[in-house]
Parts: structure tokens; sequence; C-alpha cells
């Protein structure tokens, strides 16, 4: 809806620029006396018609151009289009309140004089439009930084939502603050949602249950979504660690890689994985416990099997036993943010 009327804006803008330039460029060269700022604008006469059409085809002919191109780069251009606009509105204001202190004798000076000044103001709009974007881009979106800094600020990826632990985290009071949500997540979600793969499918519409969940659930949280995205940066990655470090939040995630991108960019991230294993109780060397074999492991004479909360065991001389309940001696436990894996020796069989 904001592009269409940015868009509506432009073509008026151009039309009425035509109009005022056509009437005066032929009155000034037909009869330089009858050549005013007035007259180059109302009433309008055949030559304002004509200048007026010619702005509106130059105003679609450039609308038609910026349609050749993606949609990303036109979004990119609209906070130059609006301080274009806004620059013209403010140096027509700016000359009409000299021109009522200065009040010229000639029509023709104060026209020339306008015109110049709104051009003057028109460069200056396109020098910030342009060269600035992404400063326009931060002012506006640090009135929404302002609200999401009622607690601290958490940022949430895709990965974490289908997972689906967030859920209970956020009912449990573990989390507070703000949870941030990017629309493109959502769209993320959804896409999934859509997919042909029945698997993906399912864990995209489990995704958008789990959100569902925290937004009617009663938690200390309050659940924002939020509009910006960043269209210089393609990967949902990226796009999320600029997002973090614009409102400055946390990455709310379980994705290995987006841990590790985010924790070079400086942001600070929380690991659902590594609250997860926290959790887990301690397992230290020489311990005994039973697991049942599940299938075989990678290297020779491994069976490997799952303890309850999902922790992974691995079983040295356990092949000859997958489907047997063992007896097994803890000799190491390997931890990292991707989960944890106990290596066990056999010590008897229990059925």
């Amino acid at each position: 809806m904001g592009i269409k009327i940015i868009r509506l804006i432009f073509i008026l803008a151009c039309a009425i620029m035509g109009g005022i330039w056509a009437s005066h460029l032929v009155e000034t060269i037909v009869n330089p006396a009858r050549a005013t700022a007035g007259n180059a604008l109302f009433p309008p006469g055949p030559w304002q018609m004509v200048g007026g059409l010619l702005g509106l085809a130059v105003a679609v002919t450039v609308l038609f151009c910026l349609r050749l191109v993606t949609q990303e780069i036109f979004e990119k251009l609209s906070p130059a289009l609006v301080a274009i606009v806004l620059a013209l509105i403010m140096g027509y204001g700016t000359a009409q309140y000299i021109l009522g202190l200065w009040n010229p004798d000639d029509e023709v000076i104060a026209f020339y004089f306008t015109t110049t000044l709104v051009l003057l103001f028109a460069f200056m709009g396109i020098s910030l439009g342009l060269t600035r974007a992404s400063q326009w881009e931060s002012l506006i979106s640090a009135v929404g930084k302002r609200h999401a800094e009622k607690g601290s600020a958490k940022l949430i990826d895709t990965s974490v939502i289908i997972d689906g632990r967030i859920a209970d985290i956020c009912q449990s009071g573990f989390v507070e603050g703000t949870l941030l949500i990017p629309r493109f997540v959502l769209k993320e979600l959804q896409n999934i949602a859509d997919s042909p793969d029945a698997l993906r499918r399912a864990r995209g519409r489990r995704g958008l249950d789990i959100l569902k969940m925290i937004q009617d659930g009663e938690t200390k949280l309050d659940v924002k979504i939020i509009e910006d995205d960043p269209i210089d940066v393609r990967e949902v990655d990226g796009k999320l660690v600029r997002l973090a470090r614009l409102y400055s939040a946390k990455v709310l995630t379980n994705d290995y890689n987006l841990n590790k991108v985010a924790q070079i960019e400086g942001v600070e991230v929380l690991n659902v994985n590594d609250l997860a294993n926290a959790l887990k109780p301690a397992v230290l060397p020489d311990e005994q416990m039973t697991v049942k074999l599940i299938k075989e492991g990678k290297e020779a004479f491994q069976g490997v099997g799952y303890l309850d909360d999902g922790t992974m065991v691995v079983v040295d001389g356990g092949k000859d036993w997958v489907g047997k309940e063992v007896s097994v001696v803890v000799t190491s436990v390997l931890q990292t943010s991707a989960g944890r894996m106990i290596f066990t020796k056999l010590v008897n069989v229990v059925q």
C-alpha cells in the first residue's frame, strides 16, 4: 500500500512540474512580457495540459523501468522517492516564504528563484535518499526497537520454532522480555507448510502451531511480528544477525551454523540445545548404566542405544547384542552444541 501511494505522489509531481515548465517555456519564447510564475501554474491552458501529459509520460516510463528490476531493488529506492517528494515540498514552501519577505517586482525572477530552490532541495533529497537509505531504515526501525526494550529482546529463527521445545520454555517462564518474529521467518514457515513433501509439510505446520501456542499461551513474553527485512542480505541467517544487531537482541536458535555466524558477528545467542544439555543429568567416567541397543555403530563391533532424554550411547563391543538391553560402563563423554554422546564399554547383557 505504501509503495502505491509513493508511486501516485511521484506521478502527480511529474505532471505538475511538466505543466509548469512547458507553460513557462512557451510563454518565455512567444511572449516574454506575459511569462510570469502565476501563468506557469494557473489557469490551466493547452500548454499546461501538454506539459502535464509529458510529465505523466516521463513518470510512467520511469515506473515501467523500475518494474523491470526486482521488487527488492524498488523497495530499496522507496526511501529515496520519499526523500525527493518531501524535498520538493520543502523547497517550494521555503521559496514562497522567502519571496513573501523579499517581494520582488519581477515575477519572472521570482519564478526562476522558486525553480532553482526547488531543484536544489530535490538534489539534496536525492543525495540523502540514495546514499543514506540504510540510515533511514535504521531510524524508522528505532521506534520499534524502543518498544522491544521492555525486556531483553529475543529474535527467533525457523529452526527453533519447528523444533517445538521453545513453546514449553516460554510457558515455563525461563524466557522473558520481547519475542521478535520477523515477517520473513513467517514466510519461510508458510513455504515449508506448503511443501509437496509430506514430512517437510508436517514440520512447517507444526511450526505454525507452535507459534500460535506461544501467542495464545500465558507467558511473560511480549510477542511482536516485525516487518524489517534487510533486502541487501539474501540468506535468512544473515538477515537474523543484521536484525539482532539493529534491535540489540539475542538470537534464539538451535541451528549450529547460525550459532557460529552470530558469535562471529558479536551477537549473543541462546541455543536451545545448550539449555537442554545443561538440564541433562551429569554422567561421569566409570559410572554404570543400562541401555537398550538399537542399531550397529559406525566403527567395528560398536552398538548404539539412546537414553530416555535422547542422548546417544555408543557401546564398544555391543554389535552382537543389538536388540538387547545391556549394562555398560562410561568411558568418556563428548559434549557439543549439537548434543551429547556417551561412549561406553560392555559389562554384561541384562536381557
